[in-house]
């Protein structure tokens, strides 16, 4: 053939001079088909997915002449990068994070990102995924860093044109024994835990593809913490019409009122994680309703979920969960099937949701 043209989604016929001249034995599909396991939205997708497989490679080098690898930076055609599915997790360099991006590895049909602030131990995360046989793909993130955030947004959009799922699990907290004056464990500890994922959400959260999934990975200690509150507090973080600006507002109250060393008097428990939780858990369901209300016809789904006591550095050695079992639930919300029309702006637990 003199020039193979491969349609896409988008209803583009892309050239590929790289295939000038060459014969092709791959047999692809022509047009869009349903999305799903075992079938491709269109002719690169599929060729994106076929490099996978072990000996894709040697097929492909059979047939072209030459060698494609996955992996090779600024090589893949924008087209191509387009239609390849993409999921992303945040603090996965140990713990829950990592043992989520394990199994979406094996999941997902589509490329990994594992994230992590500090890089080489992001990298030497991923290279233990590399020796177990997956294929995660790298990228640096402080959620702390609004530029950092917006690194990975644009490497998101540049090489896939979007997101397609997001599990928001960086988080920090203070061992019970830390001497850290409380107000400064408030402060830093919020700092993290929500107005760093709200930061992620916000930048993230329009590149969410239609029938995406979002996971903000809370914890059984925001309803908890909740049932400690105020009356007053309690009815603000239960209301259906609670906006992000109220809440943020709530937020820096709180902080402020442990500076002041008046949280207690206004109605707040003694516990910095627990609110922060209450917050990212009130936060999802106010991006839920967003969603419903601005993209309803994406069919996205926006969840928070507590993956239970899980042994790592954060909760210590006697938790009865392992990162595996931790895992479960963040990743079942992260796979829901693209029919699915629920659960959507719930608490999640143990796969089930939860009242708030």
């Amino acid at each position: 053939m003199a020039l193979l043209y491969v349609p896409c989604t988008a209803g583009r016929a892309p050239a590929i001079p790289a295939l000038k001249g060459r014969s092709l034995l791959l047999r692809l599909r022509a047009h869009p088909g349903r999305s799903g396991r075992g079938t491709f939205r269109c002719a690169l997708c599929k060729l994106q997915l076929l490099r996978r497989h072990s000996d894709a490679p040697r097929r492909w080098e059979s047939a072209t002449g030459s060698a494609l690898h996955p992996r090779a930076p600024h090589t893949q055609h924008p087209a191509m990068s387009s239609c390849a599915r993409v999921a992303l997790v945040t603090g996965a360099n140990k713990g829950i994070g990592f043992a989520i991006v394990r199994d979406l590895c094996r999941q997902f049909p589509g490329d990994v990102v594992l994230t992590a602030r500090n890089t080489a131990r992001g990298q030497a995360a991923v290279q233990q995924l590399q020796a177990e046989g997956l294929s995660p793909r790298f990228h640096q993130l402080d959620i702390d860093d609004l530029q950092s955030i917006r690194a990975l947004r644009d490497f998101l959009l540049k090489e896939y044109g979007g997101l397609d799922v997001l599990v928001n699990n960086a988080g920090i907290a203070f061992k019970t024994i830390d001497s850290t004056p409380f107000h400064i464990q408030a402060e830093v500890t919020m700092k993290t835990n929500f107005f760093g994922t709200q930061d992620v959400c916000t930048e993230l959260l329009p590149l969410i593809k239609p029938r995406g999934r979002v996971v903000n990975v809370s914890s059984f200690v925001s309803v908890s913490s909740l049932k400690k509150c105020s009356p007053e507090l309690q009815q603000k973080f239960r209301s259906e019409t609670i906006t992000e600006e109220e809440l943020v507002g709530l937020m820096n109250k709180f902080v402020e009122d442990t500076k002041n060393g008046v949280h207690r008097k206004e109605g707040w428990p003694e516990t910095a994680y627990g609110v922060t939780k209450i917050g990212v858990t009130v936060l999802s369901r106010i991006q839920a309703r967003k969603l419903s209300e601005q993209r309803g016809g994406d069919k996205i789904l926006l969840n928070a979920c507590c993956p239970g006591w899980v042994r790592t550095d954060m909760a210590g050695p006697t938790a009865t969960k392992s990162p595996e079992e931790g895992a479960e639930t963040p990743v079942y919300l992260a796979l829901l099937p693209s029919d699915a029309e629920g659960p959507h702006g719930q608490f999640v637990s143990e796969k089930k949701v939860v009242q708030w």
